[in-house]
Order: structure tokens, then sequence, then C-alpha cells
């Protein structure tokens, strides 16, 4: 599922053509590069990101480097989500990929202007047929703060069971946080009663 597109916007010359990648129902991926370090310094220095995610805001320069070694990085795939009029509104990634053990961790950042419209659960179980329908996937994992109620209910939406907590496992603004252990197994992907990307 390959497509030439534009992205119009300030990040992007509006006479750039972008590949996607894969394309399901409201949203499509297109791999994440280079271009796309200013979308994700922004959304990344979102003080509710921040805290959702439990991360530190790092300089433009930092998150170059990181698309840079992350894009030679074999074990993940990153994609740039876009809506049907090319808007990009987050970032989606499958990490950790081992293709012996058929596992894979999943990773989503969403723009804080785009949150609440459905886009994140368009976007994980976009990556989710991705990772089961072309990929010889077998285990999906996702972990996430338990206080982060929005992440928790995309996760539940797409179909990923939690599995169990692991306490006080991270360290953020001077609180230990819990953190939810999720998971969905090729057999549960299969059993879920909707449309596939591929069907869109």
């Amino acid at each position: 599922m390959i497509e030439d597109i534009g992205i119009a916007g300030d990040e992007h010359d509006a006479e750039a053509e972008r590949t996607l990648s894969w394309r399901a129902g409201s949203v499509s991926l297109a791999a994440l590069d280079m271009d796309d370090a200013e979308l994700l310094h922004s959304w990344r220095s979102d003080p509710v990101t921040a805290h959702h995610m439990g991360i530190w805001p790092v300089a433009l320069s930092a998150v170059r480097e990181r698309i840079e070694l992350d894009i030679e990085d074999n074990d993940r795939d990153d994609f740039l989500i876009l809506t049907t009029d090319r808007t990009p509104v987050g970032h989606v990634a499958l990490t950790g990929q081992s293709m012996a053990n058929g596992t894979a961790e999943v990773e989503l950042l969403l723009d804080p202007a785009h949150r609440g419209q459905g886009h994140a659960t368009a976007a994980l179980d976009a990556l989710v047929d991705l990772a089961f329908g072309e990929l010889p996937m077998y285990r999906l994992t996702a972990e996430t703060h338990t206080t982060n109620t929005p992440a928790l209910a995309v996760l539940t939406r797409s179909g990923f069971t939690q599995e169990g907590t692991s306490r006080a496992a991270c360290l953020h603004r001077g609180r230990r946080l819990d953190v939810a252990v999720f998971a969905l197994l090729r057999p549960e992907w299969e059993a879920l009663k909707r449309p596939r990307a591929w069907d869109a």
C-alpha cells in the first residue's frame, strides 16, 4: 500500500511528495523522516504529553539525532500519522521487534490539538494490522502510566488486555508512578470484529 501525496503546512514544503506506507480508515501512516523533527519536538514539549508519557523535553537537535538513529534501527518502524486531508497529527511506532519471537512494542504520541477525535485509536488499529497482517508478529505490548486515562482507553478499544501493573516503576515530578502493562496476541486480533486496514 504505497501512495505518493503532497503535504501542506509550515513544517513541510507544499510541493514535497510523501509516500504513504499504510492506509486505514480515518488515518494514513507515512514513514518518519528527518523533516518531521520539528513536529515531534513540538509534540514532545507539550506538558500534558510529557507528564503522561514520562518524557523529558529535549532540544530539537536531540530529536533530530534520535530520528536519525531510529531510521537506521532495523528493529523498529516509525510512522507519522496523517488525517484524510494530510494533516500530521501524531507519531506511532513498532519498536523492539523480534522476528524470531514474533514480539514488538507499540508507541503512540498524538498532537495535543488533535486529541479526542479518534485518531489515536485509528492509528493504533492501523499499526496493529500492519504488525499482524504483514509482519510475523504474535504478541504486541504497550505500557503507560496507570493515571493516563486516555491511553488506557485507546489500548482497550484496540483490543489490548491489561496483563498487570509494574508498581512504582517510573519516577515523574517527584512521584513514583505505577505502569500498566498491556498486550495483544494474534488470536485476539483475529477475533476482533472490525474492518482491517486493507479493507478501508
